[in-house]
């Protein structure tokens, strides 16, 4: 039998970590909720994951210097995975409350609030799976949890060949955002994996089997 796939949970201060180590456990990782340098950068792949306000996020990231350990893995090559706001910080910016705050700018873009009549968006919806995923592969007509009141809303950046087109998946809440993206080896989900029951267990053992 092959050697469990490492999977780090950046331990830098966001709440709900425990129930994300735990569903990694069950897609069968070996995890360690760590914010060790060494233990981050050697590890098969990273969580990031990410509870509450934007700013909030980035504030406990930088006092950890996150943004720079999850550049220096995706500059080698290795796979990070963001969820929730985890996945929001990815992107340029984030506009929450009047509040306009700098994000690790790995993608293009804006978080802004839901154009919805009701927010958060809370509970199970669909996704419109981007062409070439690999995460839902075998999950297209899945539910997924979701709870959040801000979003990526476009997808701007374009990738130049030979580099492979980024998977972006979508979901709708009023209007509609980015519920996913996969490029190259930073991927994330706006929904939570480890509160969506198998559907979640499946998408993170298949992020698994990309490491």
């Amino acid at each position: 039998m092959a050697d469990k796939p490492t999977v780090a949970v950046l331990d830098y201060g966001s709440g709900n970590v425990h129930s994300a180590v735990k569903a990694l456990e069950s897609a069968g990782a070996e995890v360690t909720l760590t914010r060790d340098r060494q233990a981050v950068m050697d590890a098969d792949g990273l969580l990031v994951p990410g509870v509450g306000a934007f700013g909030a996020v980035m504030e406990q990231l930088n006092a950890i210097r996150g943004g720079e350990l999850i550049e220096r893995r995706l500059a080698g090559g290795r796979p990070v995975l963001g969820i929730c706001v985890g996945m929001q910080v990815m992107f340029e910016r984030g506009v929450e409350r009047g509040n306009d705050i700098e994000g690790l700018g790995e993608w293009r873009g804006t978080v802004r609030e839901l154009e919805a009549p009701v927010v958060p968006h809370m509970g199970w919806s669909t996704v419109e799976v981007g062409e070439g995923s690999r995460l839902f592969a075998g999950l297209e007509d899945e539910r997924f949890y979701f709870v959040h009141s801000f979003a990526a809303q476009d997808w701007t950046l374009e990738v130049d060949k030979p580099f492979r087109e980024p998977a972006v998946t979508w979901s709708t809440h009023g209007s509609r955002f980015i519920a996913a993206v996969e490029n190259g080896p930073l991927s994330a989900t706006q929904f939570h994996p480890e509160k969506s029951g198998e559907a979640g267990i499946a998408l993170l053992r298949n992020w698994l089997g990309t490491l």
